[in-house]
């Protein structure tokens, strides 16, 4: 009997979510769902920052006209990209997965707005594409 409740101690232990302040191997193959999710937050939150980042650079480039411009975009593109990971991660709602899901998509989205950005910060000259009005 107290071989069966140390195993299942151990078990249950073995089971046990990760916990918040814990680091993960992400890249290890045997995660449970909860550091999935974890995952999924820390690269998430690696391309806000780096999306933040430029749009600051960027915004303290600007003149107020353009800034005030480059601020309502911004604003409606996190407006839009949280509408459209809702809809695409829709199909996965109620599930366990739908966290990591939507996490991956506002990922993917803002490091394609980073790229984004980045064209408008490092134009070549003569792109017509490129707002370079500048201070």
């Amino acid at each position: 009997m107290k071989a069966f409740l140390l195993i299942a101690a151990l078990f249950a232990f073995a089971a046990a979510p990760a916990r918040a302040d814990e680091k993960i191997n992400c890249k290890s193959q045997d995660l449970n769902q909860m550091q999935l999710d974890q995952c999924a937050v820390q690269d998430f939150e690696k391309s806000d920052a780096k999306l933040n980042a430029l749009y600051k650079t960027l915004i303290s480039k600007y003149d107020a006209a353009n800034g005030a411009l480059l601020k309502d975009a911004q604003r409606k593109w996190l407006a839009f990209r949280d509408a459209e990971c809702s809809y695409e991660t829709n199909g996965t709602v109620g599930g366990t997965i739908n966290p990591m899901m939507d996490t991956m998509c506002r990922t993917r989205m803002t490091d394609a707005r980073v790229k984004e950005l980045n064209t408008q910060l490092y134009c070549d000259e003569g792109d017509l594409s490129c707002n370079m009005t500048v201070k």
